[in-house]
């Protein structure tokens, strides 16, 4: 049968999930097992609607479709260009804060972080007076083309993007043959193990090493974007502790901040504040902002709530930087007692919030993020 590969594929998988070292409570398996399901629709989609000489911008990751610690405020895309041909990627800039252009030489595996080709941001792009822009690449080597576009403020308007291969532009695919699905079915399986193994293992070189509820200082991102930096840590909280994180105002155009699951992916950002970006926290009057992350509502506007997760990732990230970021300008950590909390906040009269203010917080994530999911 054409599906036996990705049946067979889905069984190992499945077990990976099943035998993952951080598993503690049936929270976590069910959490991988829908972890599994996005896993499973992003490798059909790429493997399936993927044309090799008539290339279309995808998105691989997604609300449904998570990996490799998704950033609540980004929209993904990409496709794989191959050497010695011509593309042209064209498009039209939204208001969105940043978008990026970035050529890996290859794909992220288990053992394995890709080097960049080329990474830019839209700056290095001659963009029209109507927002209108064209990029011409010819890759040497085989490659991924990944597109980022950043929301620094979630009522932002995002843009449109597009790619095509010059020489085939015009021209339609081949139907498709027994042996093109056969192929797809089995792509979609062994991509499907390797994404698996892949972001199981990633943590392990770049968070777990971390000593637990602490964050490093700011680092160009490992694999990323010449003006992206980043801090990583992870968390261990019993239900009755919580991290006051506090990290300054910058000057950099973004800042977000989020958790993520020990299967390294964002949490529920829809439904819960799992993440803040610049626009969405509320700075202190010292210029500094403090979030609370823990299990209980503190109260406070700055609260991420880590949705009874015990362990997990942190992460923040500054995006179009122009110029090094220091020690100085990182997160601090603190780990008190959840009673603690409103002493450990030097400003926590102004950090208060209503439960009814709290809710519109939340309906207001939940209409902007399907805005932003059908624009």
């Amino acid at each position: 049968m054409f599906s036996n590969p990705l049946t067979e594929a889905i069984a190992e998988a499945e077990q990976l999930v099943a035998a993952a070292g951080h598993i503690a409570t049936e929270a976590d398996l069910l959490e991988g097992l829908q972890y599994l399901a996005g896993c499973i629709a992003g490798c059909m989609h790429l493997a399936f609607d993927y044309e090799r000489d008539h290339p279309l911008l995808l998105a691989g990751t997604g609300p449904f479709t998570k990996m490799g610690l998704d950033n609540p405020d980004t929209l993904y895309f990409g496709t794989r260009v191959h050497a010695d041909h011509d593309y042209v990627v064209t498009g039209v800039r939204g208001t969105t804060t940043d978008l990026s252009f970035q050529v890996l030489g290859g794909e992220y595996t288990d053992d394995n972080v890709p080097a960049s080709q080329v990474a830019f941001d839209d700056r290095e792009l001659d963009i029209a007076a109507d927002g209108s822009f064209q990029w011409r690449l010819r890759p040497t080597s085989p490659g991924q083309l990944v597109i980022r576009e950043v929301y620094g403020d979630w009522s932002q308007q995002r843009g449109t993007v597009a790619i095509s291969r010059l020489d085939t532009a015009g021209t339609a695919p081949p139907p498709p043959t027994r042996e093109t699905i056969e192929k797809r079915y089995a792509t979609a399986g062994k991509q499907l193990v390797g994404r698996v193994k892949t972001w199981l293992q990633f943590p392990q070189w770049f968070y777990l090493n971390i000593p637990v509820n602490t964050m490093v200082s700011p680092r160009l991102t490992p694999g990323g974007l010449a003006t992206q930096y980043s801090s990583a840590g992870h968390f261990d909280l019993r239900p009755d502790q919580a991290l006051v994180i506090t990290v300054p105002v910058t000057d950099a155009p973004y800042l977000g901040f989020q958790l993520g699951s020990m299967w390294y992916i964002s949490l529920d950002y829809i439904n819960h504040q799992t993440s803040l970006n610049a626009s969405q926290a509320q700075a202190d009057p010292d210029g500094k902002v403090r979030i609370v992350v823990a299990d209980q509502n503190p109260g406070v506007t700055n609260w991420v709530e880590t949705l009874g997760h015990r362990r997990g990732f942190l992460q923040f990230r500054w995006q179009r930087v122009s110029r090094e970021l220091s020690a100085a300008d990182g997160p601090t950590v603190e780990v008190v007692d959840f009673d603690a909390v409103p002493a450990a906040l030097p400003y926590f009269p102004q950090n208060k919030i209503s439960a009814e203010d709290w809710r519109a917080r939340i309906a207001l994530r939940q209409s902007q993020i399907a805005v932003r999911m059908l624009g």
